[in-house]
């Protein structure tokens, strides 16, 4: 099938990705090189409403390209409101993007810079009846993107981590409950938001980025664990999961726009 056509890998990765999916040269693509002195202060942002209910927490699992936690989103319980968007935007799922090294892994970039790793947290937008349905639309999704950069240990990673012997293999997936979302954001919810994409394929054009300025903190050790995960699944030769990002996609004349000054 074609979720299997694409990677990370020189001959699958996002430099190919537009042969079987065109909209990888759209006009609103994701990531992007955030330059917070091009971002415009909108006074009229709302400052973000999370609201995540730890219950509805379902699994933890090893998709091939990346870690994914996903989340019971039958009723209104973990939600996204104000900021950016109208109306109400359920948590799908969260999910991870980092590098082989502690110099490279995020998809967003703040002037150049890049972060150790970024996390995803996804959600999908009420007026339409699912997910699925929601992801093709303009204004379907909301992700909440937040940075990773070394620092201090942090407690609230190292749950998703002690999971990860269960899932170490393209496939592998576990129960993981009770676990709250919220506690992976930083302090400060200052934003930068902009209209983009999926940044995996199919790549669709659905996404509202709401993109955290502050950066949480992850330890060496730990970002040494992300690594650990495969790419591969059992039985194959063995392929460490590392450098599952895209790199930023051109602006063509977006505009980014700030919560804060």
């Amino acid at each position: 099938t074609m979720s299997h056509a694409w990677g990370y890998a020189a001959n699958n990765g996002p430099d190919r990705w537009a042969d079987n999916f065109p909209i990888a040269n759209g006009p609103r693509q994701s990531p992007i090189d955030i330059v917070p002195g091009q971002a415009s202060y909108d006074a009229g942002l709302k400052p973000l409403n999370l609201q995540y209910d730890p219950s509805t927490c379902l699994e933890i699992l090893n998709n091939g390209h990346s870690f994914q936690v996903t989340f019971i989103d039958d009723t209104d319980s973990s939600t996204l409101r104000d900021g950016p968007i109208s109306g109400v935007y359920r948590l799908k799922q969260f999910h991870f993007h980092w590098g082989a090294s502690d110099d490279k892994g995020s998809e967003h970039t703040v002037a150049g810079t890049k972060y150790p790793a970024e996390l995803h947290l996804v959600h999908w937008n009420t007026k339409y009846p699912n997910f699925g349905d929601a992801a093709s639309k303009p204004d379907g999704l909301a992700v909440v993107g937040v940075f990773l950069k070394i620092g201090a240990k942090n407690p609230n990673l190292q749950k998703l981590l002690d999971a990860f012997d269960a899932i170490k293999a393209k496939g592998k997936q576990t129960s993981f409950a009770n676990f709250n979302p919220a506690t992976l954001l930083p302090g400060c919810l200052d934003y930068w938001t902009y209209d983009g994409s999926l940044t995996t394929p199919p790549l669709l054009e659905s996404v509202t980025w709401i993109v955290c300025k502050e950066p949480i903190s992850v330890s060496p050790e730990q970002m040494a664990k992300f690594r650990s995960l495969l790419f591969s699944a059992e039985g194959e030769a063995e392929c460490c999961m590392v450098d599952n990002y895209r790199p930023p996609q051109p602006l063509k004349g977006r505009p980014v726009r700030a919560s804060f000054q």
